[in-house]
């Protein structure tokens, strides 16, 4: 198996996870369909990520860039997601380019804990408490989606939402696990300041990837 060393700076091979074309389940573009490339490698460790499977890059083989862009545009998508893990590991600007001389549009979702690589449409932006995002990237991001695992995460929601910039949307998403304990406080917290809306994973309601 590769070494995380033999990862390829330039961005010409990455530690793909699995790759494959459903319907974006969370945020601003739920419901829509999107072919989705899941790259390996992430040291945020939130504890209860549901993509623990990606953390370590040494597991998954190393695909030439250019592999997986034309799967993306074989696929018949009009966008490719790129997620993780956390992708911005890596460097994604041949990943980018690839997918933007085809045609598609590019989102990436992360936690904004790297420096950004990659030519985006869309940066869903995740912060996490463990390595939190530089203010670059902060301003960059079209969408705010922080995870709200107990009633602490609200005030972590508005530090970031100061740091966005003003057209960037802004959802609270409840942690899976803790969906029914923290849902009524989302709830509430949404009614009384609505600038914020819910984001729910849908995915895992219809049983899909």
């Amino acid at each position: 198996m590769v070494k995380a060393q033999d990862i390829r700076s330039d961005g010409l091979e990455l530690p793909l996870v699995e790759e494959f074309f459903s319907i974006q389940g969370e945020g601003y573009h739920s419901g829509e369909a999107a072919w989705f490339i899941r790259i390996g490698g992430c040291d945020v460790g939130c504890n209860w990520c549901d993509s623990r499977f990606s953390w370590d890059p040494v597991v998954h083989p190393l695909i030439p860039t250019s592999d997986i862009v034309q799967h993306a545009l074989n696929s018949g998508a009009r966008s490719a997601v790129v997620t993780g893990g956390e992708p911005l590991m890596w460097n994604l600007d041949p990943l980018c380019e690839g997918l933007k001389k085809g045609g598609l549009k590019t989102f990436i979702e992360t936690s904004g804990s790297y420096r950004l690589s990659g030519r985006w449409d869309w940066i869903c932006l995740s912060p996490k408490v463990n390595m939190p995002p530089g203010k670059d990237i902060c301003l960059r991001a079209d969408e705010l989606k922080v995870i709200i695992e107990n009633s602490d995460d609200f005030e972590w929601a508005e530090k970031y939402r100061l740091l966005v910039g003003e057209e960037c949307r802004l959802y609270l998403q409840p942690e899976w696990s803790s969906f029914s304990a923290i849902i009524p406080a989302i709830v509430e917290y949404v009614r009384k300041n609505p600038d914020w809306k819910i984001s729910l994973q849908i995915h895992k309601y219809m049983h899909i990837p």
